[in-house]
């Protein structure tokens, strides 16, 4: 297939309709492995978009913020230019249909979360904002003529030749389907079904990061994973999320004996996402139950505010009006991933990313929470228009590529990261791990590309020998003298697993 005229973006969230949509009327073919919609992440989104639009609200407050949670390692000037755009991103998300929520007066309705010092979450159904926002875009995709939509259709491998982007390989009803082009953006979502507890899609394994990795591109930040403090504790996956805005309105985190175990912390439940969930997780190892209970702070208007999370409730026969909801943390949010600029290139020429799948460092070592809603849109534009302003240097002929399409499984990786790359580490469960994942890789097909992704992420783990925001150390419980991003490639952390098998075999 010959799409070399139009831009290819993979994934079909909330980010890569964002892109696919600003480039129109430009040709864009935008694979989802799934129908639209359906399996990705921003659908399960509950809280809603982040934006300085309140009276009492402004971008240095914003800024202020996003920069505290990240913990000293955000990228100042992206994130400045990113929430400088979320006032004009909630305008064109209303334009395109989106149904925010408003009060009787018609203005649009804010809620809070934790870390932030002002209501500045726009949201749409009350916790229903992903489902909303997605709902509109998704019927605006489907009614754009310049888009081609290909669902069910599945990336395999980035194609690279001469230093530049010439193609993909993908999955079309179990057939490999090659597609030659010069411009690809990835757009595939996080990491969560890396992990036995994960409020992603199963099939969200960080499959865009391997498909850059293995063409060489430079990955960021990809040690710190954001657990969310409050899923639901049950046997599914994914777990479903209990909204931080329910916090947000003074839900409490007790213990089976209802003792509040964080009334002494600062900030107490709406404390940064990191520090309730390393409380929380303490709680559990220690034998403890955890629930957040929100009886006497909302009780019987919950139903009203949160439809959605008063659905999940009553399907496992709880009523969050009267009875505290059971909770655990469970891997929620990358904050790294492929590498890119302001603009979203990689280190690969006619190679983008844009949303969880990127890394601008906007989010730092802990996300902002409903700032990632606002990165898909925002970061989605200004991919398009980058995309949009660059003309290939050259048209390259695409040499004949095979590969044999292996269905990918992730569950064989979920332990092993669970285990040692989860919501603290350790120096010898992270070498274990690397040794573990890196074997993986070469010996189970079906869980080779989840296993290449947990293994750099294990290996970024072991190389920060501190705690910062989502990566915790329990053999390096300070922050280090200065802070500093990190950068990874695949092939480097294959080079630094291997030292550690001889030990496994010990």
């Amino acid at each position: 297939m010959d799409a070399t005229g139009a831009c290819i973006i993979i994934g079909g969230g909330l980010a890569g309709l964002s892109a696919a949509l600003a480039l129109a009327p430009a040709p864009v073919i935008l694979l989802s492995k799934a129908q639209l919609g359906t399996e990705a992440s921003s659908v399960l989104a509950q809280g809603g978009v982040a934006a300085s639009v309140g009276p009492d609200d402004d971008l240095a407050l914003h800024l202020a913020d996003t920069l505290k949670a990240g913990d000293g390692l955000c990228d100042a000037v992206a994130a400045k230019a990113i929430l400088a755009a979320a006032p004009a991103a909630i305008e064109n998300l209303l334009k395109l249909g989106a149904p925010f929520d408003r009060d009787a007066e018609g203005r649009l309705m804010l809620g809070l979360e934790a870390a932030h010092s002002r209501r500045r979450i726009v949201h749409a159904g009350g916790d229903g904002s992903g489902r909303e926002i997605m709902r509109a875009m998704v019927a605006r995709a489907r009614n754009t003529p310049s888009i081609t939509l290909l669902e069910g259709v599945e990336a395999h491998r980035l194609i690279v030749e001469d230093g530049a982007v010439a193609g993909i390989v993908a999955e079309a009803e179990g057939e490999p389907l090659l597609i030659a082009c010069n411009s690809v953006v990835i757009a595939t979502g996080g990491v969560g079904g890396l992990y036995l507890h994960g409020t992603n899609p199963a099939g969200s394994f960080g499959s865009g990061l391997v498909l850059a990795a293995r063409a060489g591109a430079e990955m960021a930040d990809l040690e710190f994973v954001q657990f969310h403090p409050t899923a639901l504790d049950s046997d599914e996956f994914p777990l479903k999320l209990i909204s931080e805005t329910v916090r947000g309105e003074g839900a409490v985190l007790v213990d089976e004996r209802g003792h509040r175990f964080m009334a002494q912390t600062p900030g107490k439940e709406l404390a940064p996402r990191d520090i309730v969930a390393r409380a929380v997780f303490a709680q559990l190892t220690a034998g403890h139950r955890v629930f957040l209970d929100a009886r006497e702070a909302v009780g019987s208007r919950f139903a009203e505010k949160f439809p959605a999370i008063t659905g999940f409730c009553h399907a496992m026969g709880i009523d969050p009006a009267t009875q505290p909801i059971p909770i655990r943390p469970a891997a929620h949010y990358h904050m790294g991933g492929i590498k890119v600029d302001l603009a979203g290139r990689s280190s690969i020429e006619g190679l983008w990313a844009c949303g969880e799948a990127a890394c601008t460092g906007l989010h730092g070592a802990n996300r902002l929470a409903s700032n990632s809603l606002l990165e898909a849109v925002v970061c989605g534009g200004f991919v398009a228009e980058n995309v949009a302003a660059t003309s290939p240097t050259r048209r390259r002929k695409l040499s004949q590529h095979l590969l044999q399409i292996v269905p990918q499984n992730p569950a064989p990786v979920r332990k092993i990261m669970s285990r040692a790359v989860g919501v603290l580490r350790e120096r010898d469960g992270l070498r274990r791990a690397a040794g573990a994942l890196l074997a993986l890789s070469r010996t189970d097909a079906a869980a080779s590309d989840a296993a290449s992704v947990g293994l750099m992420i294990a290996v970024a783990a072991l190389r920060r020998q501190e705690s910062r925001g989502a990566h915790a150390r329990i053999d390096y419980p300070g922050l280090a003298a200065a802070p500093r991003r990190s950068t990874l490639r695949l092939d480097e952390a294959v080079r630094a697993a291997e030292e550690f098998l001889p030990e496994m075999a010990d």
